[in-house]
């Protein structure tokens, strides 16, 4: 899942920015310049473009930083923020994380060119060396993270001296189900990783990982196969339904995820019977992909509420 970013990227936009917002002295209340704060230190620092030069490109030279790119209203990066954050308290200084909330600094997030969050960049020596998107499993973000130390090794002072964990810590034993459905996951055979996941629920209706991952698997076989055409399309012919839900699908993968929720809450309200049913089903199934305390989710539920009542 994860992959090398095509070229390097250039820093030199946002580090321009950065260095000019640092410049500018901090305000306090009574109107007084004052002292700007001091970067945040440990293992998860919060970034902003006024402290990315400092906390991330020349924290780069000495020491690994895995940037986290989320969203408040991301449902995956619930799932995987706090995996990272654990991962990073047990490094023992070998890399930092260095989250930044791409509501509040979206030019981080166009800089890297992110298509979708969770987007997760790994920073060395002042540049992008790998990355992946999506809400990985922990055991596929260790090995991905244990291939990049070791290949920076010789590199990075911090991995060298690095103590993690102390050593206390007992991992427990995968659970076999699970992993069998994300290497299935992982080799991109998502009809393998759907039969995977629903075999636990077969056995344990409730488990609530095995449900979240069977949604986010459906979604990534749709999206992988979406057809950027389909909303033009969509747009060209409102009755056609299999466009309607193939464009929504595509929007969600892009990002716009208000464009997709109204797109089938439209088309709910110009349908009937078995038409309008299955366009709520995959309306629905969207709605699980995210947070249930995301306002667009809850928003896009008003509205479907209104549509069908």
């Amino acid at each position: 899942m994860s992959a090398a970013l095509s070229g390097a990227v250039d820093l030199s936009a946002l580090k321009a920015r950065a260095d000019a917002a640092r410049q500018q002295p901090a305000t306090s209340t009574s109107g007084s310049p004052q002292q700007q704060a001091p970067a945040a230190g440990g293992a998860i620092i919060e970034v902003t473009e006024a402290s990315f030069q400092a906390e991330v490109v020349d924290r780069s030279l000495q020491q690994l930083v895995i940037v986290d790119l989320w969203a408040d209203w991301c449902g995956p990066c619930k799932q995987l923020s706090p995996v990272l954050e654990r991962l990073a308290s047990q490094a023992g200084g070998a890399w930092v994380l260095a989250k930044v909330d791409v509501d509040a600094n979206p030019r981080i997030a166009q800089l890297f060119g992110a298509q979708s969050i969770p987007t997760v960049v790994a920073i060395a020596g002042g540049q992008p060396v790998d990355a992946f998107a999506g809400a990985l499993p922990e055991p596929e973000i260790k090995k991905w993270l244990n291939a990049l130390l070791d290949a920076l090794k010789d590199k990075l002072p911090s991995i060298r001296d690095a103590q993690p964990g102390g050593g206390e810590e007992v991992e427990e034993p995968d659970d076999p189900r699970f992993t069998e459905a994300e290497d299935a996951f992982e080799r991109g055979d998502y009809p393998g990783a759907e039969a995977a996941y629903q075999r636990i629920l077969d056995v344990e209706p409730a488990n609530e990982l095995a449900k979240a991952a069977l949604t986010q698997v459906r979604f990534a076989a749709r999206a992988e196969s979406a057809d950027p055409s389909a909303v033009a399309r969509a747009d060209a012919d409102p009755g056609d339904l299999d466009a309607q839900l193939a464009a929504a699908d595509f929007e969600v993968a892009q990002n716009k995820i208000e464009d997709a929720f109204a797109r089938l809450i439209t088309t709910i309200r110009r349908t009937f019977g078995d038409d309008r049913n299955r366009v709520r089903q995959h309306l629905v199934g969207l709605f699980d992909l995210f947070d249930p305390a995301d306002e667009r989710v809850a928003k896009a539920r008003r509205d479907l509420a209104s549509a069908l009542f």
